[in-house]
């Protein structure tokens, strides 16, 4: 790259123009449309506030042959929605594969005797071989549901998580689920979440929303006494502990969480859900589907909420305060007030190390624009952020978060982000763990914002410092000084060795 960056719309604009000079025309045009540089515009609405405007193509298929970090259904079903809840063992219906790799769970952490009556870090497989492929495998998972049944009695249901092959031979899952269910006096869900639906783990999600609509809800008589003030967290997977620092605030501040999930949830938690009062969603992404169907059918108003960082967890509390009134919004203020001190400490120590660092986001789910206030209230810079997996929806809930000029990719492929990452430069890069080691080989600092480079929680308030503090050591490592990225360093292109003697 010859460009030199200045932070501005003007250089992010050449910058894609770089980047899509090298693909052939077909190519270059399609993703030239998933691609952009944020602009401003007046919000009429919010006194006339500016807002950025990320309008960029996406929820579209990725471009054959270029390298998309996406995901498929299965793992947004089983690695997102499904997995977390800990008192369900989780079948993967189809051969090996795919079931190992979801044994690397995303770090929800839960309560509970694993094993015993928890079941997230434990890999469930039906183990497909070519008899199955040709015979079909409905015998076999009824046969695995039976040996569930028999192993771990404290289990309170099953779900199956269909892999490609299940949707091509026909596997009539639905069926094995009511045949176990009335055997076993359990829950069975079948979940439809072949990988090759759609065109990214975002419709897995979907899938699995619906089963729970279609299969959980309104199928027991549930006991629950419910409250005025009771709520569910939905899509708060608890990485790191998250869930937790989430739910201390909403106590206490003076509600009931009578459901968190799917992280560290529990099946009963799901079935009681439509008797809360207020829903409160934090990755819009994965669970808006089954907060509009409870909004629809129960009459249980649904709100987004977002508790990264001190300004967003103070405007969030209050958000919520209001549908309660003012009981709750004056114990809500209190509890503002009283992690004030806290919070000013932690500014006051890491601003000195991070103003003025500029990020780059590429992740999925929620995260693309709702750390960005959590890196801003540290004195940090955005400039450019993307979703995996991301709708129309997102990028315009973007534009309440970015700056004008800020770059916006969707699906970016390896070949974009590279690119993009070597012309700006940036401070630090946050994105998921297929991404770290080449970015940091760029000699660039890294933190994996999927599930935290095994640290956290990130939530609320008590997640602040561990937030700062790992953004902190990234950036100012002192390993950063022991060697020159490849661009800086002649040497590289000859062959030899880019560390410094």
């Amino acid at each position: 790259m010859s460009l030199k960056y200045d932070n501005d719309s003007d250089f992010h604009a050449k910058l894609i123009a770089d980047v899509l000079s090298q693909y052939p025309g077909k190519a270059a045009k399609r993703r030239s449309k998933h691609l952009s540089v944020a602009t401003s515009e007046k919000d009429a609405g919010e006194d006339a506030n500016t807002i950025s405007e990320c309008e960029v193509k996406s929820n579209i298929k990725s471009v054959p042959g270029v390298m998309t970090i996406r995901g498929c259904a299965y793992a947004g079903s089983k690695g997102v929605v499904w997995g977390p809840i800990k008192d369900m063992v989780h079948i993967s219906h189809g051969p090996v594969g795919c079931g190992q790799y979801s044994w690397s769970q995303r770090r929800n952490y839960y309560v509970g005797l694993t094993g015993i009556d928890t079941f997230v870090t434990m890999q469930f497989t039906s183990d497909f071989q070519e008899k199955d492929i040709v015979f079909g495998g409905d015998k076999k998972l009824e046969k695995v549901i039976d040996e569930i049944a028999e192993l771990f009695p404290l289990s309170n249901g099953v779900s199956l998580q269909s892999e490609c092959p299940i949707g091509l031979i026909g596997d009539d899952i639905e069926a094995v689920a009511r045949k176990k269910a009335k055997e076993h006096t359990t829950t069975v869900v079948p979940v439809r979440c072949e990988g090759f639906r759609g065109v990214s783990q975002s419709l897995g999600h979907h899938i699995a929303n619906d089963a729970i609509r279609d299969w959980v809800f309104d199928k027991k008589d549930v006991k629950f006494e419910p409250g005025p003030y009771d709520v569910n967290v939905i899509g708060d997977y608890n990485i790191g502990g998250d869930a937790w620092a989430s739910r201390i605030l909403l106590e206490e501040i003076g509600l009931r969480v009578v459901g968190n999930w799917s992280g560290d949830a529990t099946l009963a938690e799901v079935e009681r859900a439509p008797r809360a009062t207020l829903n409160l969603i934090h990755c819009y992404r994965s669970m808006n589907y089954i907060s509009r169907h409870m909004e629809e059918k129960y009459g249980i108003p649904w709100m987004e909420y977002n508790f990264f960082g001190p300004s967003q967890i103070a405007a969030s509390l209050r958000d919520i305060a209001k549908h309660f009134g003012p009981e709750i919004e004056d114990k809500t203020e209190k509890v503002i007030a009283r992690y004030q001190p806290f919070v000013s400490a932690v500014v006051d120590k890491y601003w000195p190390r991070l103003s003025g660092k500029r990020v780059m986001l590429y992740i999925g789910g929620l995260r693309p624009r709702h750390v960005i206030t959590a890196y801003e209230d540290l004195g940090m810079e955005i400039v450019g952020t993307g979703y995996e997996f991301g709708h129309g929806d997102d990028y315009q809930r973007t534009g309440h978060y970015v700056n004008e000029g800020t770059l916006i990719y969707d699906d970016v492929t390896s070949y974009e982000l590279e690119k993009f990452i070597e012309g700006i430069r940036p401070d630090l890069v946050g994105s998921g763990i297929k991404e770290k080691y080449p970015v940091q080989k760029m000699g660039i600092p890294f933190r994996q914002m999927h599930s935290w480079d095994y640290s956290g929680p990130y939530h609320g308030y008590d997640g602040l410092s561990i937030f700062a503090r790992d953004m902190d050591m990234a950036i100012n490592n002192p390993v950063w000084g022991l060697y020159d990225a490849p661009w800086k360093n002649d040497r590289a292109s000859a062959g030899g060795s880019s560390m410094r003697t």
